[in-house]
């Protein structure tokens, strides 16, 4: 008996101290693992703001230290980035996050050369289409959910002004960046967020060129009201259209802003409304946990207003009564499925609903359209909706 008692504190013994081990093993494992991060501004663009605070509550999130984290702030979108990627790779990262469009085919060089190491590019189209590879990845916001939202902010608006008799002409102006997909599928969803309330409103949408600079987007801003816009969206970086409509407000016009990424209200009192914005930390919580534990990736990731990806900002002290219940009621239709953003009753294209589209650039031939709706970020994470609608004027397409 006593050789029995003996022999199971031996093997309890041997067990607690492979458990101490591997346990042990696990602690090293994690305060060896770095996350490598590439970035196409700094902290002082809207966006890359967006993904730096991604990157830390991913840190917090999963227990890693600050030397843990290795950020390569500005990096622009040719060799630079490929040469960022490497020197990441030699510093020991286990995971490289880039957030750029224009970083994808160094991301995918740079993944070639380093099978072990993880390559994720945020808004990129081609991470499924690399025969072969399994660590490159590709992952987005559904930002287009919160983009309606926001307009369903800016419509109540907009109807307040008309009922009181301020605004006779629904006309809204929107500041975009470049004429792609991306800002294409923004910018509609915002639009039909508005048309949810108001029916008759149009808009005209004015491209800088740029993702962020702030003398472009506030003068673009201002020949939109110049033409009568009253409401100003955007898909900029900065904060140039906010505070140029604030300006605006203040001279006397009856002008309001809908920003983008960050909560406006700081350069925008007055007329700052909401801005949607991305929580890139539902992400970069899973993806850096995922790659911590050894596990397996989706290749495409999306998600929205479910996972808490997207959201908005605090709305702003001269948004319309009732404003607030009706956000509300949009965010829980949208994750109940009752609410499809892109549903093809909603807009026409040459006066006709569309019930098949399959042109989207690069993506010929694949169907997107089922359902009586767009399927959004669903074919691959990154914005294919490219379709230009009825009541929607770009300025500036050249």
């Amino acid at each position: 008996m006593k050789r029995f008692i003996a022999l199971l504190l031996t093997l309890a013994l041997a067990l607690g101290t492979a458990s101490m081990l591997a346990c042990g093993g696990d602690q090293n494992a994690s305060k060896d693992f770095k996350v490598g991060v590439i970035l196409i501004g700094d902290a002082n663009e809207g966006y890359t703001y967006a993904h730096i605070e991604g990157i830390e509550a991913a840190k917090k999130a999963n227990g890693l230290n600050d030397d843990q984290i290795i950020y390569k702030y500005n990096v622009p979108e040719d060799q630079k980035c490929y040469d960022a990627a490497i020197d990441l790779v030699e510093q020991g990262c286990k995971i490289i996050f880039a957030n750029s469009f224009g970083h994808e085919s160094y991301m995918i060089e740079a993944a070639k050369q380093n099978p072990d190491v993880l390559f994720c590019h945020a808004t990129g189209q081609t991470a499924a289409k690399q025969e072969g590879m399994k660590n490159i990845f590709n992952y987005f916001t559904s930002i287009y959910e919160a983009r309606y939202v926001s307009g369903i902010v800016a419509g109540m608006k907009l109807k307040q002004l008309m009922d009181e008799g301020k605004v006779t002409d629904p006309y809204i102006g929107y500041v975009g960046a470049y004429p792609y997909a991306e800002v294409v599928s923004g910018y509609t969803a915002f639009f039909l967020g508005i048309r949810s309330i108001v029916p008759d409103a149009h808009m005209d949408v004015h491209y800088t060129s740029e993702w962020f600079n702030i003398t472009k987007e506030a003068e673009a801003a201002n020949m939109l009201m110049a033409r009568g816009c009253v409401i100003i969206g955007q898909h900029a970086d900065s904060t140039g259209a906010p505070s140029a409509v604030q300006a605006k407000l203040k001279a006397g016009s009856e002008v309001y802003s809908v920003g983008y990424n960050v909560d406006m209200l700081n350069v925008a009192p007055d007329a700052a409304l909401t801005s949607p914005q991305n929580n890139w930390g539902a992400y970069y919580t899973y993806a850096v946990k995922t790659a911590m534990e050894g596990k397996e990736m989706k290749q495409d990731w999306c998600e929205g207003y479910k996972a808490e990806a997207v959201q908005l900002s605090p709305l702003g002290p001269n948004c319309a009564p009732g404003t607030k219940e009706a956000v509300e009621k949009a965010i829980e239709d949208i994750k109940s499925g009752k609410l499809h953003v892109f549903d093809c009753n909603s807009f026409t294209v040459n006066g006709e609903h569309l019930t098949s589209y399959d042109k989207s650039f690069g993506f010929e031939g694949t169907e997107l359209i089922w359902d009586g709706y767009f399927h959004e970020s669903e074919k691959i994470s990154a914005p294919l909706f490219d379709i230009r609608i009825d009541g929607i004027t770009e300025l500036n397409n050249n």
